[in-house]
């Protein structure tokens, strides 16, 4: 069983910036927690009831001292608030060029996902100085994903995905725990994330135990064996070459963006939203797909650009959302489907 360490080192971009922020709340809070004490103390002493002052004395309206006392404070406050805005703010983008790491948490251990394919039980090896973004939903129960030397934890739930990124700076071996109680063996569901050079990274890659194909071209495999070729890929169903990322209108008029969990939605409960200008035919696969599977064909889709020949593809993502979105476009007799060596490239 690993300990959660009382000062974890700073191995991440964003650390430094955390524990400033930390320690400026640490010490503003003890300045005033013994601030108020000496008053306590003060008025105690000064103002206790005695001979000769018995009845207290009515106080006096002081506005200027009213202001001070309240204006002061509230820009004092909007230090640490802006700050920890910032953070925020920061941390709720991932970079664009990010390598992206699907992570499925299950009782009681992390499965992590290379784009490569390679897997891992409860570690996680990342280049240094490279952003890398996880992608992460859960099997069972709530979950969270919290490394103490990168200073990032975000909760992992069942039937959606949520995201967190960092930068690791320093290479070296990272503990990595479970957060969030969920079961008898909590405290066991802990593993190691590993920091490398690019060159080692590159390296483990080519040496380590890999699988024999990326999230994307399983995720073809995947498309194929369940037959969505048949209306994806032939105009019967909605094309899905240059979707992801794009809003999609939808036959009540409102508008979504087909992000990975629009996707994982319409695996699980198609019903849920119909595309405009198409029937709701597509079946569920609710219990025959595994989160691993689910993660492999929105990889696939992610992957897939528009279809080669098209006209006229998807533009590119707006955020946000513009106010008149575009439905699905209709397949076009000289647009030809994407092949399955094009499918099945890894992004």
């Amino acid at each position: 069983m690993q300990w959660l360490p009382i000062a974890p080192p700073q191995a991440s971009a964003i650390s430094g910036e955390v524990d400033s922020l930390a320690l400026l709340m640490l010490v503003v809070s003890l300045l005033i927690s013994v601030g108020i004490f000496i008053c306590i103390v003060t008025f105690c002493v000064r103002y206790r009831r005695r001979p000769g002052n018995e009845i207290g004395q009515p106080d006096h309206h002081t506005t200027p001292i009213e202001i001070t006392w309240t204006v002061i404070p509230l820009v004092l406050c909007m230090i640490p608030f802006v700050w920890g805005a910032r953070i925020y703010f920061i941390q709720a983008q991932p970079p664009a060029d990010a390598l992206e790491v699907y992570v499925v948490a299950r009782q009681w251990m992390w499965k992590t996902e290379q784009p490569g394919g390679q897997e891992e039980i409860n570690a996680l090896h990342v280049p240094t100085g490279k952003a890398v973004k996880l992608t992460m939903t859960s099997q069972d129960v709530i979950h969270s994903f919290f490394v103490p030397a990168f200073r990032i934890k975000a909760d992992v739930l069942p039937d959606r995905y949520t995201t967190v990124w960092f930068t690791a700076t320093q290479p070296g071996s990272y503990p990595l725990f479970c957060s969030q109680y969920c079961g008898t063996d909590h405290a066991a569901m802990t593993g190691q994330v590993t920091a490398m050079s690019p060159g080692d990274y590159a390296s483990w890659l080519n040496t380590g135990a890999t699988a024999f194909q990326s999230p994307a071209a399983q995720g073809r495999k995947l498309f194929q064996q369940y037959g969505c070729v048949d209306c994806h890929e032939t105009g019967h169903g909605p094309p899905l070459a240059g979707l992801y990322g794009q809003p999609v209108l939808l036959s009540d008029g409102s508008t979504v963006i087909a992000d990975q969990n629009y996707i994982r939605q319409k695996l699980l409960t198609p019903g849920a939203t119909i595309p405009a200008g198409y029937q709701p035919i597509m079946p569920s696969f609710a219990g025959r797909l595994s989160e691993e599977d689910i993660v492999s064909l929105i990889a696939y889709i992610q992957s897939i650009g528009p279809s080669p020949g098209s006209s006229s593809p998807l533009p590119q993502p707006v955020l946000p959302v513009p106010s008149v979105a575009v439905p699905y476009p209709s397949p076009s007799p000289a647009a030809s489907p994407p092949s399955a060596s094009t499918g099945g490239t890894a992004p």
